[in-house]
């Protein structure tokens, strides 16, 4: 069975596995390094991180970022989810993606916003089934590797946050 639990330091060596995991598929991300956990710590929310784990072992990982300091901006949030390769189309995704949406909520965002690459499929149809709606593409947001990339915007609006 799989347990969603905070995401915190002692987390930090099987989360950064699995970014990287990520990365390397040049289809999760622009990044092309995964930051120690000091950097990433300060450039995502403190109260929406979480791991799956099984029998110990960390399945995967969700959390948000704030898209702007702006305060009119502080209930929109940008959410990744990554899962390990050995792990996947198990449930961890679609478990940590859901209890995120539950945390957002609780924390008071009303609006998450997703950018994935359009060959992402798995990650697009995973974001689909919580409730995004595509907003549109942006077609060459930027250049990975010698190639301009498109990427899908999305969006979950919460039925019960800023109503």
């Amino acid at each position: 069975m799989v347990a969603i639990i905070p995401l915190t330091a002692e987390h930090w060596d099987a989360v950064r596995a699995i970014y990287l995991e990520g990365i390397a598929t040049g289809n999760a991300t622009f990044q092309q390094s995964a930051p120690e956990w000091n950097a990433w710590h300060k450039g995502h929310l403190p109260n929406c991180r979480l791991v799956a784990v099984r029998d110990g072992e960390v399945l995967g990982w969700a959390a948000l970022t704030s898209i702007s300091s702006r305060c009119i901006y502080a209930g929109v949030a940008e959410v990744s989810v990554y899962v390990a390769q050995s792990a996947q189309r198990q449930g961890a995704g679609k478990a940590l993606l859901l209890a995120l949406i539950a945390e957002a909520e609780a924390a008071g965002i009303w609006t998450l916003q997703a950018g994935i690459f359009p060959e992402n499929t798995a990650s697009l149809a995973l974001h689909a089934k919580a409730g995004f709606r595509t907003i549109g593409t942006r077609e060459r947001l930027g250049e990975m590797n010698g190639r301009w990339r498109d990427v899908v915007l999305l969006e979950r609006r919460s039925n019960t946050v800023g109503i």
